[in-house]
């Protein structure tokens, strides 16, 4: 079996750790997790104030985690008789709750070695305790030394990179302790952190601020019949692409949620700008804040480098809805420590207060949307408890009913741009220094979530002519080396591994492993307004926006009919029930890592999944689901 030697958690080395007075002088600890290289972008800046204050918190493991996939397959397989009957939050919080055997082994761990009990607090599902230390009594807690490291913007992390230690007796119940060698990496598929050559208005050259890059379209295409589709990607184009035209019936029920980060922010004026042109009766209309974390708005943001992700996502989903459904707009604080923990703890109050998460006075008990797209990711790198941590997380969601739609990423194999590859040890480097393994996009590979490629209207073509793989940029597409393949992908990625995949060695890329993406949506070309002027832009930034729009369609005419939404899609689409609702790409491929990547393929392939979607055979298998 493929493996590549990730920088994983575990209790293989003892090592004594003198106790402090007061605690057992002696103590028997195991490293519990450790990293070989700090994330790309960041470096060490100096070591930590022992006075600093740091919100320790200690993930703990949880119960039926090996269940997790039969439960979601329980009520999301379309042959289940349990489908739709999704969980209520109350029962995922008590399937997963840590047992009381855990909390006291971390508890009398904690108070042992001299923390007040009452600085001790508990999340309200069980699953962290949270308590403020300083640096120094982190260290003793966690036999470990903390440092400052800097990211390129920077903003700085405190952290200890070569990793930490528990009591050999506490390791087994912990999955993780943050902050230690933890780094948030997440970017935007589509931003200017990404920086990237096709990420761009058309003829910019670079995603960079808007007034460094922006050419104008002289003038912006309509593409009622169809044709120009190649050259300007509009709403129209879109609807004929897929059979796309709905007209919401329960909208005052249904929910869509789209997740931003930091600064960026839609532009209000480009949103006029483009609702006039393409869905006048949108012009006024705007998303509703749920600040996560200190996140707010800023519809006067006039950095163009800061308004490209979300003018792109709003005029895509709000544009394809049309005005009776209200589009809500997650947005995220600083990010610096990712943004999954905040909105998980946007969800869960307790979780929220114990996190230190203040930004915000609805903290944790934000609304869960039926769907959230979301177009940031990083790579498949570092510690790989975190990864599974967070992909569980989103699994549990999951069966409460939410759908999570992801873009897969705009460099082909490769995670990030200018050839980021691995190396045999697991590192992240360049190709000129030995890393020729693919680089997988995270959370991308998680099984629980739907991965949307990118497609275009082949050159000279039409909407009527099929599609094919991204050519100006590389749809992001892979094996994950972390996630196993879930048994409802066994039959199609089997026979394109059997069939038409290329022969490159074992440790190129892990041929057991998830395979990405689940399906394709155009991202090419895409117009858009900057500055109140059209342009296009391109990414499976705008391909994942895209199709939560569909699912979002799906959810309202199946709540209109009285059923619930569909949440956990995966299965559904995998399924000899939905066979005939693909439009198959076969045409293109996703180079990176010097190579040509895959090649798309009849069927299923990792560069546009199961292809694109027919809009209309979709929904009426959906609604033939209970």
């Amino acid at each position: 079996m493929f493996s590549l030697p990730f920088l994983l958690g575990f209790a293989g080395t003892i090592v004594a750790v003198l106790g402090s007075p007061g605690s057992p002088s002696l103590s028997s600890r195991v490293l519990h997790e450790y990293r070989r290289d700090v994330p790309t972008g960041w470096t060490l800046h100096k070591r930590a104030d022992p006075d600093a204050t740091l919100p320790l918190s200690i993930a703990l493991v949880q119960p039926n985690l090996h269940n997790l996939e039969s439960y979601l397959l329980d009520i999301a397989d379309p042959e289940s008789p349990n489908y739709g009957k999704h969980w209520s939050p109350a029962k995922v919080a008590e399937t997963f709750r840590p047992s009381p055997e855990t909390l006291d082994v971390v508890h009398s761990w904690l108070t042992t070695d001299g923390v007040d009990p009452a600085r001790i607090q508990l999340s309200r599902d069980g699953s962290y305790v949270r308590l403020n230390v300083s640096v120094a009594e982190a260290e003793r807690l966690l036999a470990t030394q903390y440092y400052v490291y800097q990211n390129e913007d920077g903003a700085t992390h405190y952290g200890c990179q070569h990793g930490y230690h528990l009591p050999e007796h506490v390791s087994p119940h912990v999955d993780l302790v943050t902050p230690t060698i933890h780094f948030g990496t997440l970017t935007a598929s589509f931003g200017p952190s990404r920086r990237s050559e096709h990420s761009s208005v058309k003829s910019s050259g670079r995603l960079q601020r808007v007034s460094q890059g922006v050419t104008p379209l002289t003038a912006a295409s309509t593409a009622d019949s169809g044709s120009g589709c190649d050259e300007q990607t509009t709403l129209d184009c879109i609807r004929q692409l897929y059979g796309f035209n709905y007209n919401v019936a329960a909208a005052d029920k249904n929910t869509v949620g789209i997740l931003e980060l930091g600064t960026q922010n839609y532009n209000a004026s480009d949103l006029d700008a483009f609702f006039k042109t393409y869905a006048p009766d949108e012009v006024g209309s705007r998303p509703k804040l749920i600040s996560i974390d200190g996140g707010s708005e800023n519809p006067g943001q006039s950095n163009g480098g800061l308004v490209t992700e979300s003018d792109l996502d709003f005029m895509l989903v709000m544009g394809l809805l049309g005005k009776k459904q209200t589009v809500y707009q997650y947005q995220i604080g600083d990010g610096i420590g990712g943004i999954f923990e905040p909105l998980f703890a946007a969800f869960d109050q307790q979780y929220c207060k114990d996190a230190g998460y203040s930004g915000d006075s609805s903290c944790g008990g934000t609304m869960r949307t039926n769907v959230i797209s979301v177009s940031y990711a990083g790579g498949e790198s570092g510690p790989t408890s975190s990864t599974q941590r967070t992909c569980n997380e989103m699994g549990k969601l999951a069966l409460s009913g939410l759908t999570f739609v992801l873009a897969s990423g705009d460099w082909g194999v490769s995670a990030l741009p200018g050839e980021s590859c691995l190396k045999p040890d697991g590192t992240v480097d360049k190709i000129v220094n030995g890393a020729t393994s693919f680089y997988p996009d995270f959370p991308a590979t998680c099984p629980y979530v739907t991965v949307v490629g990118a497609t275009a209207v082949k050159e000279g073509g039409s909407t009527s002519d099929p599609e094919v793989a991204t050519s100006s940029f590389p749809s992001g597409g892979g094996f994950s080396n972390v996630f196993a393949r879930p048994s409802y992908q066994d039959r199609v990625v089997s026979t394109y591994l059997s069939k038409y995949a290329p022969s490159y060695g074992a440790d190129i890329y892990n041929r057991t492993g998830r395979g990405y993406p689940d399906v394709a949506a155009n991202g090419n070309n895409i117009v858009v307004a900057y500055y109140g002027r059209p342009g296009t832009a391109s990414g499976t930034s705008a391909s994942a926006p895209i199709f939560a729009a569909m699912i979002a369609a799906v959810n309202d005419a199946r709540i209109a009919a009285g059923k619930s939404p569909v949440g956990w899609i995966n299965p559904a689409l995998y399924s000899s029930t939905f066979a005939n609702i693909f439009n198959d790409v076969t045409e293109g491929d996703n180079p990176g890592c010097g190579t040509r990547g895959f090649p798309a393929a009849p069927g299923w392939d990792p560069v546009t999944g199961l292809g694109t979607v027919n809009f209309p055979r979709m929904l009426s298998r959906f609604m033939a689901l209970p």
